[in-house]
């Protein structure tokens, strides 16, 4: 079984001006995973643009370098803008006060895009963003579904997708599509079971290659699925496009209201409308004697929501179906869309709707 080590050797006979790429620090991903009887390498190279001319060539090269690698079946290569010493000073939040963020994207075909974002994991954002994107699209709308979760994307597995995205002659990805949401994510380009390890520069590259890379056409509302937390591609996210506004999800613990305050604060100075909190995992009602139980507290989240001056969204319960839809990539909007927590999701996208249009 080849190795990475063994991609890497192979890597190193590849000259670019004077010097081999591993050395230059040029290969920054190499995962490999199970395919047709052999493996399939996966790599990332960080490109100078100002070298796009030789690009084609190069890329060329890496595939048929890994190809004659024995042990490997099929190879694909990511190529990701070089982040050069002067954009650097872009890395850190801007002022609150400015009159807008550094080298945004114009995106004039994509009417909103709106963040689901949360200040802690396991608060269940990613099923939360999925069922709002699929509530959007039942409205009618024309919805795309980007995964910003650069190191542990989920929406491939929750909305049923794989395979990679279909690249054209211009060398732009078309996402891939479930019941007409059009669906994006770094999970389609590499091993759901490899680590995603990369530094803060790559991750505004690839932050950045999914809006301008990416064919996403005419679309209403984009819903972009953030990591959790207040990092890297929270801040590229705001950098490279105008946010319509952020939804914040959380639970009604204490402990996870703590850090929606850091969130909701860091979307403050940055200029970002904040268009409400949604309450996840509510309440559970047991399926048999239709008990409710408040397993992590009720009512945090829209007091907290009032303290802070933000619209409540709504409450979703602590519910089985939710997750074992979420498994099994039939998110319950689009399998069960009258269910009564289809409805509350539905009842939540009305009330982000309303705000995008107000």
């Amino acid at each position: 079984m080849p190795t990475q080590e063994d991609i890497l050797k192979a890597l190193r006979t590849i000259d670019w001006d004077g010097r081999d790429i591993v050395s230059q620090e040029m290969v920054v991903g190499v995962s490999l995973s199970e395919e047709g009887g052999g493996q399939r390498a996966t790599l990332i190279l960080e490109i100078d643009p100002d070298k796009k001319a030789d690009i084609e060539g190069l890329k060329s090269r890496v595939e048929k370098t890994v190809q004659a690698v024995e042990g490997i079946s099929a190879v694909a290569v990511i190529l990701t803008a070089h982040q050069g010493p002067h954009e650097h000073k872009h890395a850190s939040a801007p002022k609150a006060h400015g009159n807008g963020l550094p080298n945004k994207l114009d995106l004039p075909n994509i009417k909103n895009i709106v963040a689901v974002a949360s200040g802690k994991g396991g608060v269940g954002k990613s099923t939360t963003a999925v069922n709002l994107a699929a509530a959007l699209s039942r409205k009618g709308l024309k919805v795309g579904l980007l995964d910003a979760d650069i190191y542990g994307p989920s929406v491939p597995r929750m909305m049923g997708l794989s395979g990679e995205p279909y690249v054209d002659e211009n060398e732009k990805m078309h996402p891939l599509e479930r019941d007409g949401i059009k669906v994006m994510s770094i999970g389609f380009l590499v091993d759901e079971t490899e680590p995603v390890i990369w530094r803060g520069p790559l991750v505004h590259s690839v932050i950045t290659q999914m809006f301008r890379d990416v064919v996403w056409g005419d679309v209403d509302v984009l819903v972009v699925d953030l990591p959790p937390g207040t990092g890297d591609a929270q801040l590229s996210l705001i950098q490279t496009v105008s946010v319509a506004g952020a939804v914040m999800v959380s639970t009604p613990q204490d402990v996870a209201l703590l850090d929606v305050r850091k969130a909701l604060e860091m979307f403050r100075k940055t200029n970002v409308p904040l268009l409400g909190l949604i309450e996840n995992m509510s309440y559970f009602e047991c399926p048999h004697c239709k008990q409710r139980t408040e397993i992590f507290g009720h009512g945090g989240a829209k007091a907290e929501a009032e303290r802070l001056g933000i619209p409540f969204l709504g409450e979703l319960p602590l519910d089985t179906t939710i997750r074992t839809t979420s498994d099994a990539g039939a998110p319950l909007t689009l399998t069960e869309p009258e269910g009564s927590v289809a409805m509350q999701y539905k009842a939540i996208a009305d009330c982000l709707w309303s705000a995008l249009n107000a």
